[in-house]
């Protein structure tokens, strides 16, 4: 069962909801930090890196010799990572997008692809939870690929949670492609309420059932529980507003572990989800192959 955490834009608590389900997980569970521009998660474990790899997209390379500067190269590529000054050739692999496009169709041949490296995997023990997290370098502004890269490690048929990067484009697409479930995560203001709106329209172009949990719930819950009938989504669970939660955060602690009512909260959650999820059998016809 893979199931995706997200959230319309940042600071809404996605990752602290991750990480506190994460430890409250009826059995060993995989998390997977697909936040890969800022990952966190690691910061709520006393985790053990065990493995590191390097994830690298095929950009262009030019060999001047054999090119005779009939610019189709530069003609097929959308993202402007080929161009002409003159008759020579000027490539950004900064932003190249892998499509292979520009080696296809150069009919001298003067083009063929190497390696850009754009940031890493790393996989670490944190007791019964295994930890996976992607980390794009400075400067990288293609993340799906690294996304895609971390979602590698996603197994079907054991408990995976999945923390998304905030926001509705390509990045939570490529998080939560696969996820059986997500889980949306909104705070109770009407600007929380509008982001909560357009995640859960992403999520439905992307046929993945999902509910709904309200952090930081106190007196304006009544606004989201509104919200959430009319858009025809199940509220799962209430985190409710608390000082002492903001302060373990802050501390890199995990409230469910220090906090019982906290835990009794995720304890919730986790039936819910549990109960909201179908067997994967019923979906996909048997198969316990994660869909990337």
């Amino acid at each position: 069962m893979i199931i995706g955490i997200a959230s319309g834009k940042g600071g809404t608590g996605k990752t602290t909801v991750a990480v506190n389900l994460a430890w409250c997980a009826p059995q060993p569970v995989l998390l997977l930090d697909c936040d890969v521009e800022e990952p966190n998660c690691h910061l709520f474990f006393d985790s053990k890196l065990q493995h590191c790899e390097r994830v690298c997209i095929p950009v262009p390379a030019l060999d001047a010799s054999k090119c005779n500067a009939c610019g189709l190269c530069s003609r097929i590529c959308e993202f402007h990572a080929v161009a002409f000054m003159g008759q020579t050739p000027l490539l950004f692999p900064e932003l190249c997008h892998g499509c292979g496009g520009c080696t296809l169709v150069c009919p001298a041949g003067a083009l063929k692809e190497v390696g850009f490296e754009i940031g890493v995997v790393e996989v670490s023990d944190a007791g019964s939870c295994t930890l996976v997290q992607g980390r794009l370098h400075v400067g990288k502004a293609l993340s799906p690929p690294l996304i895609r890269a971390v979602k590698h490690f996603a197994v079907a048929d054991h408990l995976t949670i999945v923390d998304s990067p905030p926001g509705t484009a390509c990045p939570l697409s490529a998080a939560l492609s696969g996820c059986d479930y997500a889980v949306l995560v909104a705070e109770p203001t009407r600007f929380g309420l509008n982001d909560l709106g357009l995640v859960l329209e992403s999520v439905r172009q992307l046929g993945i059932p999902a509910g709904v949990v309200i952090n930081r719930a106190g007196e304006r819950s009544d606004l989201a529980r509104v919200f959430c009938r009319e858009k025809g989504v199940r509220v799962l669970a209430e985190i409710p507003e608390s000082e002492r939660v903001a302060r373990e955060c802050a501390r890199g602690r995990i409230a469910a572990q220090t906090m019982p009512e906290i835990r009794r909260s995720f304890d919730e959650l986790w039936a819910a989800v549990l109960a909201a999820v179908p067997p994967r059998a019923a979906r996909t016809g048997g198969s316990n192959h994660a869909r990337q």
